[in-house]
């Protein structure tokens, strides 16, 4: 049973959607129902303070206690209700912005192992070739069961250049994976572009951070000046994206839709119940998109898919994405740190609750592993072989003889892209598919 939660940002980004009013959530009366005290629970606490205060073998900080209560009040909620202390709230609002310390994994505990939900692009944890869905038992020499999802994102945190061996258990492996990473400062670019075949464009998402929509239609006018005009289509590329900031969802969203509704929130305050419409202003102006997702695409990578799923301006292709449909607002406290406590569920446009369904791809890919076959020991006699041969006029290779150094490079990088990539291949072939079949309705 999948139980944990994101804890610790100097490693992870939280498969959370962050609500917009952060540092306005010290409401007024008005904003949430009157609470009751439970005077009888309260008393029980109070004696159960006292009671460790004075009896515990060793003594206990008062503020190390309350702190601890804290804590276990909003874990035994849900498993993205956390409480931050003053240095971990700290840290949390470093990984928004998108640089902060570490492996570069999103995590969470699953039967008493972390479990890892999505390694980020470029960063240890993705260039060791960690994967979502691994299984860590064990961190160096330390055994992971046992131990809180705290514990081991303590263990995992480090100076930056300190390596750490990660024991992983994988499904299809028979045996464990013992992996060495190099901790890092991390710098995510969430938005990266590159231009494919026939005009087609590829923007992957890695996060959602508060610049990912700017990020976004910089990432498609740069593609539009390589291909020296409009783009075909595009793929936009969602894959172990674990979410993120709502209102860069929002936005990508709104990149791709000239009306309508993109996504909506209910909950039992007022403030938690906010609707969001798209404005005109479609960037690829009705050409083909194909969004791509996994089981590690999740919350505010849902809303996108969602989003234009619902409004029939995109086709989803790849698998059920990961099911988070909550949204967490950050509470700051007057000590320094924050709670982070779900306040809504969000809906895509058609009234669909994503929480524990996930998104359902309209093109199901399978998952395969792309071998490159071995060529045979003996050769055979090609043309270029026989006496007397006619030499080749191929105008490709004389083409190709003018590229600069820079094209090439670029034309042998979407190469092996594309030769490394199967569902990404495929996605190209869809877009193909509905640009030809916009061009015929034409």
């Amino acid at each position: 049973m999948f139980y944990g939660a994101v804890l610790g940002a100097t490693i992870v980004v939280g498969t959370s959607v962050w609500a917009e009013s952060e540092n306005e959530k010290k409401a007024s009366p008005d904003a949430s129902p009157q609470a009751v005290l439970p005077l009888e629970e309260l008393r029980s606490f109070v004696e159960v303070f006292d009671r460790i205060s004075t009896d515990y073998v060793e003594p206990v900080e008062n503020k190390e206690l309350l702190e601890g209560a804290i804590s276990g009040m909003l874990s035994s909620l849900d498993p993205h209700s956390a409480y931050l202390p003053p240095k971990n709230y700290k840290k949390m609002e470093e990984h928004t912005t998108g640089e902060f310390g570490g492996l570069g994994m999103e995590v969470g505990m699953e039967d008493g192992f972390v479990k890892v939900i999505s390694p980020i692009d470029d960063t240890p944890a993705q260039k060791a070739g960690v994967k979502a869905g691994d299984l860590i038992i064990k961190l160096d020499d330390h055994p992971v069961k046992g131990k809180s999802l705290a514990d081991a994102v303590k263990i995992m945190r480090g100076k930056p250049g300190s390596k750490i061996t990660l024991t992983i258990v994988r499904q299809g492996e028979d045996k464990p994976i013992v992996k060495e990473l190099t901790r890092a400062i991390i710098k995510v670019k969430s938005v990266k572009e590159q231009l494919l075949n026939d005009g087609m464009g590829y923007v992957r998402i890695s996060q959602f951070q508060m610049r990912t929509g700017e990020d976004l239609v910089k990432a498609i006018e740069k593609l539009e000046k390589e291909n020296k005009g409009p783009l075909n289509g595009l793929v936009l590329d969602l894959r172990n994206n674990p979410g993120g900031v709502l209102r860069a969802a929002v936005e990508v969203s709104d990149a791709f839709l000239n009306d309508g509704l993109i996504v909506y929130t209910k909950g039992r305050v007022k403030n938690s119940e906010m609707n969001f419409e798209a404005e005109a202003g479609d960037l690829m102006e009705g050409k083909p998109i194909v969004v791509l997702i996994n089981e590690g695409s999740a919350s505010a990578s849902e809303i996108v898919s969602g989003a234009l799923q619902d409004q029939k301006r995109a086709l989803i292709a790849g698998r059920t994405s990961f099911g988070k449909g909550s949204v967490q607002t950050l509470i700051p406290l007057n000590n320094g740190g924050a709670i982070k406590v779900t306040t809504a569920r969000y809906y895509t446009p058609s009234g669909r609750s994503i929480q524990a369904e996930g998104i359902k791809p309209d093109i199901e890919i399978d998952q395969v592993k792309v071998e490159k076959l071995q060529a045979p020991d003996f050769t055979r006699i090609k043309e270029k072989d026989l006496s007397g041969h006619l030499d080749g006029e191929n105008e490709d290779e004389e083409s190709t003889k003018k590229l600069t150094k820079e094209q090439k490079a670029s034309q042998k990088a979407l190469e092996e892209l594309l030769a490394n990539d199967y569902e990404l291949h495929e996605a190209l072939s869809l877009l193909k598919g509905m640009y030809f079949t916009q061009q015929m309705k034409q």
